[in-house]
């Protein structure tokens, strides 16, 4: 499970030899070492400490990990992603062909997509081609009304063996996209912070390009449904869903469903309240409307896609689960880490924030358990900063050390999956921008995908820890987590481990590995910013080398630095890595 230690550094010199009353001293302070490791989670066995004469041991941590059995095992889409709906009102919508993002998607796959957001109950399917030419004036597709000509003719099928459409926009044609969304950018911003959302028109035509490109990216599609449309006595209107679900299964689409989008929020958005049992009869509805569905009878349904567990949410949440716990394949909610209208970079680097979400996991998890106990949890739509993101800080290299966090937090404390909002999006919390380039998030995501398996390993640390005092939290600052790694990359062969470390001191920290892993070759993953704006750069190095797509548009190779068998490892200060152990014939890691 990850543990987390910070240790004090006065030690003396190396050539300095301590008096004969201070031996008693070492002698106590050794003996705390060897103590420390019996209070660790999991297995008790003492770690083998290598004893040097008095205090000169300049290692500060040892790490060991249980290879025996895992703590956890999460989905294999546990990394997932999230698209909103905003993405039809700005135009970008058009543009999930470009052969550039289907790339950038497939490097994360397999996961689900999530298309859902703020604007998921103001969606509303019309099965046109293209309303805004049948009305004659622009509409929510008036891109489409200029330009439809020109992206069709660019939609070449560069993927022959499964068909998809990829395509190569020209440039111009990018740049005055990159123009109208700059401007609808603000219209949606508007939009949010006064709590007023217009309604959009999803068309056959963008439902069939949105599903393109989650096919041709190895995504599954979760399309939340519009929840807001409501019958006079407050049921769910189900007329334009089971529209949508006709015209999906008449495509064969293979896609899973979720009813609504923070239902908590609903009188302030809509000014009508929804409560957790009729929530829960809503989702009874679905369910009994894709049953007859022959491609949908046996369709995955998730929800209720609540907002931060406070009291009134906790509230909604029992309700729902009294009546429809049994019909959601996994519960879903929704996770905010900081105001993006007050954040600055060190705010990124602040243990009290990392450490947040851990309670409200709890929260869940105790309501979740009462009714229906070892149901799937899942945190969707999770983002560093709220109302867009903040520029040059969401999308920045510090807003990594959250989301890596977070990624290890929740597979130790048993969360299935979790989505990420989003992939590609406006605002500033995305994983790519809007010139298709991959930023920090989306490396970081990228390695962890590559690396990291859904087996969790218990991790034990031993080393000079600081006493607690009554009424204080002590908050480390040094994070380690351990999986069995991803058995899908050829480079390493099964029972090998990955660490993943967190390091949020201003100085280095060095970590021995010890009983099992002692004396193993390392490969070493390091992350790092690159360029002169340090913690606030939108690029990144892997072990010292600038990561950037190649010219033809793939992904480079990510090619780790070996370190030599039984070697200390130096953990830079402020950065994260991950640290693949190779050929320690892991039991809980050689079969799948």
């Amino acid at each position: 499970m990850g543990v987390l230690c910070a240790f004090p550094e006065a030690m003396p010199s190396s050539n300095s030899r301590p008096p004969a009353c201070l031996a008693p001293v070492a002698l106590f302070l050794a003996l705390l070492v060897h103590l420390s490791l019996s209070s660790q989670v999991g297995d008790r066995r003492p770690l083998p400490v290598d004893r040097a004469p008095g205090l000169k041991e300049k290692t500060l941590i040892l790490l060991d990990v249980s290879t025996k059995n895992p703590v956890r095992t999460v989905n294999e889409n546990f990394l997932s992603l999230q698209l909103d709906p905003s993405i039809i009102h700005d135009g970008w919508l058009d543009f999930l062909s470009s052969k550039r993002l289907v790339t950038l998607a497939r490097g994360l796959s397999p996961a689900f997509l999530r298309f859902g957001g703020k604007r998921t109950d103001f969606l509303q399917f019309q099965n046109l081609r293209n309303p805004a030419k049948s009305r004659g004036g622009p509409g929510p597709d008036y891109y489409l009304k200029n330009y439809e000509d020109d992206i069709v003719r660019s939609d070449v099928a560069l993927d022959k063996q499964k068909g998809c459409k990829i395509a190569q926009h020209p440039d111009v044609m990018l740049e005055l996209q990159r123009e109208k969304a700059a401007q609808m950018h603000l219209v949606l911003l508007k939009e949010q912070f006064s709590n007023t959302y217009s309604n959009l028109i999803l068309t056959a035509r963008s439902l069939d390009k949105l599903y393109n490109f989650a096919d041709c990216s190895g995504l599954h599609l979760i399309f939340a449904l519009n929840a807001l449309r409501r019958n006079p006595n407050n049921s769910w209107n189900s007329s334009s869903a089971l529209s949508l679900l006709k015209y999906s299964a008449s495509k064969k689409y293979n896609i899973s469903w979720e009813l609504g989008n923070e239902p908590n929020n609903y009188r302030t958005m809509h000014g009508r309240a929804v409560n957790g049992s009729q929530l829960g009869k809503d989702y009874i509805q679905l369910k009994s409307l894709l049953q007859p569905i022959r491609i949908y009878s046996r369709a995955s349904l998730y929800g209720p896609n609540i907002g931060r567990p406070r009291k009134n949410v906790i509230a909604l949440l029992d309700g729902f689960m009294k009546v429809a716990g049994s019909t959601v394949d996994a519960v879903t909610w929704q996770h905010c880490y900081i105001d993006g209208r007050v954040v600055k970079v060190m705010d990124f680097l602040k243990t009290r924030l990392l450490d947040t979400l851990s309670d409200q996991i709890r929260k869940i998890q105790k309501v979740v358990n009462t009714y229906t106990p070892g149901k799937k949890i899942w945190l969707e739509g999770v983002v560093t900063t709220s109302a867009g993101g903040a520029n040059n800080l969401s999308d920045s290299y510090a807003a990594g050390f959250l989301w890596l966090n977070t990624l290890g937090m929740l597979a130790n404390q048993g969360i299935d999956v979790v989505i990420r909002h989003s992939f590609f999006d406006h605002g500033y919390n995305h994983l790519v921008d809007q010139n298709f380039n991959p930023l920090p998030d989306y490396w970081l995501s990228l390695l962890y995908k590559r690396l990291i398996g859904p087996k969790v390993l218990a991790v034990h640390v031993a080393g000079l820890q600081r006493k607690p005092r009554p009424g204080r939290v002590i908050r480390d600052k040094l994070r380690i987590y351990a999986h069995c790694t991803n058995h899908h990359n050829h480079n390493y062969v099964r029972g090998s481990i990955t660490l993943f470390i967190i390091n949020l001191h201003r100085s280095r920290k060095k970590i021995k590995l010890a009983g099992t892993l002692r004396d193993k070759l390392v490969h070493q993953y390091l992350l790092q910013p690159y360029g002169q704006e340090g913690l606030k750069s939108k690029s990144v190095q892997l072990n010292g080398q600038p990561l950037v797509m190649v010219d033809d548009g793939t992904l480079p190779e990510l090619k780790p630095r070996p370190l030599r068998a039984g070697r200390t490892l130096v953990i830079p200060p402020v950065t994260m890595g991950f640290y693949v152990v190779k050929n320690v014939n892991a039991l809980a890691c050689r079969y799948r």
